[in-house]
């Protein structure tokens, strides 16, 4: 079934925090397409104002400035929502090595909050972002669920503790709670700039702007690059998913396996350009190889992702060239 053919209850409302960045924007304009209610929570210090401005003017859609750090915050927005999905967190495994305790504190804390404040207002689903992270140094591919390994970053930590707590508030409270271990997601409103950018947009960023990008390593890492409408699917699938089905994680993923270096090789291609990069050293904390065994998401979600790596790499470049 496609994701849009979900019918919710008329008067559904959906809390979609961290709303102003790249996963939460695209899942706001989902919902909102669909005909939802959708509130926004967001403190602006990773989303963009200029994503809060695209829905201002779209009915049923209301903007909360504030941070999942604080529980009052939490409780308010939380108020007469239907399903949560929770987005909002610090992302980047080079940045938290560097940054462990502030990871601690916005990822952990502010992920606990809002199940907490998501039980105290009797929210039906809650929906929150994991990461294919907790694989950590795990050898076997595809990766499944419930083989994980030794973690390698403080920003894996924090996810795999918010998988626990999920765990935790669907056996000890009854939420509903949906883990979804995103891989390698990119598409439209994916932030090219700063150094911790996410590979593709900054390597398009930097072909268009005829600059050389630095691969990290020899270019031979490879990973499941999810495009974004993959990801709005499985959102919306885990809120009307089963209670069954709740107090678990699921990848999120195309399940495919896409080399680094032969998507720099692609995007030459598409943006007709013909620029050496620069080979840097391994990024710390990163692992060589990942990708998704997605047959639980689709047993239990109804997971049946549409975008392969080509087809979700031509959207994107195509967005980037009328955007950047």
């Amino acid at each position: 079934m496609d994701y849009k053919d979900i019918v919710f209850e008329k008067d559904a409302l959906f809390l979609v925090t961290g709303g102003a960045g790249f996963i939460g924007s695209n899942l706001c304009e989902a919902l909102l397409d669909m005909g939802y209610s959708v509130r926004c929570l967001d403190d602006l210090s990773q989303g963009k104002q200029e994503n809060v401005e695209l829905f201002k003017d779209r009915p049923g859609y209301s903007f909360i400035k504030g941070d999942v750090k604080d529980l009052n915050t939490c409780m308010k927005a939380c108020e007469g929502v239907s399903y949560v999905m929770h987005e909002a967190a610090w992302g980047s495994v080079p940045r938290s090595i560097e940054m462990p305790l502030f990871y601690e504190e916005n990822n952990i804390r502010g992920t606990v909050n809002m199940m907490e404040a998501a039980r105290q207002n009797k929210v039906k689903k809650f929906v929150y972002a994991s990461s294919s992270s907790v694989y950590g140094d795990h050898p076997v591919l595809p990766k499944k669920e419930g083989q994980e390994g030794n973690l390698l970053s403080p920003y894996a930590l924090t996810k795999r503790a918010d998988e626990e707590y999920g765990k935790l508030y669907h056996k000890l409270y009854g939420l509903e709670t949906y883990g979804l271990r995103y891989f390698n997601v990119f598409g439209r409103r994916q932030d090219p700039n700063g150094a911790y950018a996410a590979v593709i947009p900054k390597f398009i960023k930097q072909l268009i702007n005829n600059e050389r990008p630095v691969i990290n390593g020899d270019g031979k890492q490879s990973r499941d690059f999810t495009y974004i409408e993959n990801v709005i699917e499985a959102n919306i699938k885990a809120c009307s998913g089963s209670s069954e089905a709740a107090g678990e994680v699921y990848n999120v993923a195309y399940g495919g396996r896409e080399y680094l270096i032969d998507i720099y090789n692609l995007l030459l291609e598409a943006l007709g350009k013909d620029i050496e990069p620069v080979f840097g050293p391994d990024r710390p904390g990163d692992i060589k190889h990942s990708n998704a065994d997605i047959s639980k998401a689709r047993e239990y979600l109804g997971y049946d992702p549409q975008y392969d790596f080509k087809r979700g790499i031509k959207e994107a470049i195509d967005w980037y060239r009328e955007n950047l």
